[in-house]
């Protein structure tokens, strides 16, 4: 049970970091309307794209053991990544919004945010390895089904391979 309460307080983890990360996302996004007028396709793919993540974190969060719901998160969170990625390249084309403070300081929090949630991942993931260790481990594999741990913990993974390996370049 200690293990499970571990790997449950990791995800609790992720869950803070990617919440923070969520309410940056519509700062950024208000902050470059104003520069990117033609470009409302890119900002409501974004804004869908938050949006989709921060349910499928509602879902993870009120059950961090369910697998399918685990590997949703990570997928959803995959299409976030390509949607701000989409979004800063077309930021690329746009100086005077680089330039912008507001756009440099939620840029800096946003960096600092994915690098977070990053370390939160891994550590979430070595509890899961370790549960899952136990649990497949002798005796334990035998009274694990008759106790409520017969299923075991998902490794959170993102869709995107780019985004674990690191954090999204914004750069203004």
């Amino acid at each position: 049970m200690a293990l499970k309460n571990r790997y449950k307080n990791g995800f609790a983890q992720i869950e803070v970091q990617l919440k923070r990360r969520y309410d940056l996302i519509p700062n950024l996004i208000e902050t470059a309307k104003g520069y990117l007028k033609h470009e409302r396709e890119t900002l409501e793919s974004v804004i869908a794209a938050r949006n989709a993540a921060s349910q499928m974190l509602s879902k993870a969060a009120a059950d961090p053991g369910n697998a399918g719901v685990i590997k949703g998160l990570g997928n959803a969170e995959g299409v976030l990544g390509s949607a701000m990625g989409r979004f800063n390249m077309v930021m690329e084309a746009y100086p005077d919004l680089k330039a912008n403070q507001n756009m440099m300081q939620l840029s800096e929090e946003l960096t600092s945010t994915e690098n977070k949630v990053a370390f939160s991942r891994q550590a979430f993931n070595d509890q899961v390895m370790n549960y899952n260790t136990y649990k497949q481990s002798f005796p334990q594999n035998v009274l694990a089904g008759m106790f409520g741990h017969s299923q075991d913990a998902e490794l959170l993974e993102f869709a995107d391979t780019e985004q674990i390996q690191a954090a999204p370049k914004v750069s203004f």
